[in-house]
């Protein structure tokens, strides 16, 4: 295990979870909270949410195999899933001696994650916030699953032996970001994009995830009819509003709180903001995670 520490992001480790070392931020103080974000995304994206956590909560934060500085999965591993991904949240919590409740948020893809989480391990779960989550209202799964994943695992070694990731990875990264915040930059460390987003590994991991998303989505939808949430757990649904009214944030807004319905949420929405809220509104992704306790 390798140990640094950062005043303001927090102690960083690496951590052997299921046979594969991934990255673990940790900081703050008080009750458990863990941050985990959405399709490409690096713990370094929740930067400017910590500090407002950081004086009520112990946060957490992990780059899933692949993304940040976390090695990549092998081969031989299945693919992915919600269930999984609930799994290893719980196995990171072990791994640092945190066995108590923890108030779970996950962004955008990331929302299937922790919501997977609350379900399958209730007695874990302190609080669940939703930010911007993925929204799938009769999802299908795809057919021929570990095909597929075959796929993207050679798309992504054919691209990395062309150097593609090393040589627009940075930039695709900061052009996403970019489109992902109503100021239109991205507040992320660029020696940390250009270190994490060079890599074939996390394009790998992002191509994989990418191509199990209906399926994972399929799967949530049904762990909602067999698998109920935990009786009085506070659930937070937390939308971004660009402040544009135009057709597509009308539409989003209101799949948003239709999420919060079906899952008997409190439903937020936060202006303006782009679907990187943790870049637009850092203030208002903590006041969603602190007011959210069980």
């Amino acid at each position: 295990m390798t140990d640094a520490h950062d005043a303001s992001a927090g102690t960083a480790a690496f951590r052997r979870v299921d046979g594969i070392p991934l990255h673990v931020r940790v900081g703050g103080r008080g009750p458990v909270c863990l941050l985990t974000g959405g399709l490409g995304s690096s713990w370094f994206d929740w930067d400017l949410v910590v500090p407002f956590l950081a004086p009520y909560r112990t946060v957490v934060r992990f780059d899933r195999p692949g993304y940040g500085l976390s090695a990549p999965e092998p081969a031989t591993r299945p693919v992915p899933t919600a269930a999984g991904e609930a799994h290893r949240i719980r196995a990171v919590l072990d791994s640092l001696g945190l066995h108590g409740p923890c108030t779970v948020a996950g962004h955008s893809l990331a929302a299937f994650h922790v919501e997977a989480f609350a379900r399958l391990h209730p007695e874990r779960t302190a609080g669940l916030v939703l930010l911007d989550g993925s929204v799938e209202p009769d999802p299908r799964p795809r057919p021929s699953p570990a095909l597929r994943d075959l796929a993207a695992r050679a798309a992504a070694s054919a691209a990395t032996a062309a150097a593609v990731p090393y040589l627009l990875g940075p930039t695709v990264r900061r052009l996403v970001a970019r489109a992902g915040t109503v100021r239109r930059e991205d507040l992320a460390p660029a020696p940390l994009v250009r270190h994490c987003y060079r890599t074939g590994r996390s394009l790998r991991a992002l191509l994989r995830e990418n191509t199990h998303y209906l399926d994972m989505a399929a799967e949530l939808a049904g762990l909602r009819r067999s698998t109920p949430l935990p009786d009085g757990l506070p659930v937070t649904v937390l939308a971004a509003d660009d402040g544009l009214h135009g057709r597509r944030t009308e539409e989003w807004l209101a799949a948003q709180r239709e999420l919060a319905a079906l899952l008997g949420a409190e439903y937020r929405s936060t202006a303006p903001a782009g679907h990187l809220l943790m870049f637009d509104r850092p203030d208002a992704v903590a006041s969603a995670v602190l007011d959210t306790v069980r």
